[in-house]
C-alpha cells in the first residue's frame, strides 16, 4: 500500500511538472507569434475555446453526478443486504438510520425494507422512554417522515406532546414531510403555544407544507 501511495505522489510530481512544461512552451510560442496571428486566434479561436471549455465543464459535472448516483445506489445495496441479515436491534436501528440519511430523507430506493424500518420506527418510539433517550426518540420520528409512514401518523401526533423539545420538533417535521392533512388542529396549537421557538418553527414549517 505504502509502495502504490508513493507511486501515485511520484505520478502526481510528473504531471505537474508536465504542466508546467506545456504553460511555458504555450507562452514562448505566443510571444514568437506574428500579430495578426495572436489577433485572429484572440477573436477567432478563444470565443471557440471557451464554448469548448463550457461544454467540458458541463459535460464533467454531469459525470460526477452520475458516478455520485451509482455510488451512492451501491452502498444503499449493501446497507439494506446488512440491514435484512443483522439481528440485533441496535443494529438494524443503527443501519436504518444510515440508510435514510444516505438516501436523502426520501422513501424511493427503499422499498425493500420500508416496512421493517417503519416498524422497528415506531417501536423505537414507542419504547425509548426517558430524557436519556430523547435523541433516540427524536431521529426515529423524523425518519418515520423520510419513509411517509402514515400509519404512524397518531403516534407522531403524541410525540408533538413530548416532554423533550428535541422530539417535539422532529415529529412536527415528520408530519411535515407526510403532509398529514389530520396534524393540523394539532400543528396550529403546536406553533402558537410550544415554549420552544425550533418547536414552533417546525410546527409552521409543517403547516407550510399542508397548505
Amino acid at each position: 500500500m505504502m509502495r502504490a501511495r508513493n507511486q501515485r505522489g511520484q505520478a502526481n510530481v510528473t504531471a505537474v511538472f508536465a504542466l508546467i512544461g506545456l504553460v511555458v512552451a504555450a507562452v514562448w510560442a505566443w510571444k514568437r507569434t506574428p500579430l495578426e496571428v495572436q489577433d485572429r486566434v484572440i477573436e477567432q479561436a478563444l470565443p471557440l475555446a471557451l464554448v469548448g471549455l463550457g461544454v467540458v465543464t458541463l459535460l464533467w459535472v454531469a459525470v460526477g453526478k452520475i458516478r455520485r448516483r451509482r455510488r451512492t445506489r451501491r452502498e444503499r445495496d449493501r446497507l439494506i443486504g446488512m440491514f435484512q441479515q443483522a439481528a440485533g436491534t441496535q443494529q438494524r436501528l443503527d443501519l436504518a438510520f444510515a440508510l435514510v440519511e444516505l438516501n436523502g430523507y426520501r422513501r424511493e430506493g427503499l422499498e425493500p425494507v420500508a416496512a421493517p424500518m417503519t416498524e422497528l420506527f415506531t417501536s423505537t418510539l414507542k419504547t425509548a422512554l426517558g430524557d436519556k433517550q430523547h435523541r433516540m426518540r427524536g431521529m426515529a420520528a423524523s425518519h418515520l417522515g423520510a419513509l411517509r409512514a402514515k400509519e404512524s401518523v397518531p403516534l407522531l401526533l403524541l410525540a408533538l406532546e413530548d416532554d423533550h423539545a428535541y422530539v417535539r420538533a422532529s415529529a412536527a417535521l415528520a408530519l411535515g414531510r407526510m403532509r398529514a392533512a389530520e396534524a393540523k388542529q394539532k400543528l396550529t396549537y403546536v406553533m402558537q403555544e410550544d415554549w420552544d421557538q425550533t418547536v414552533r418553527s417546525r410546527a409552521r414549517e409543517a403547516l407550510e407544507r399542508l397548505d
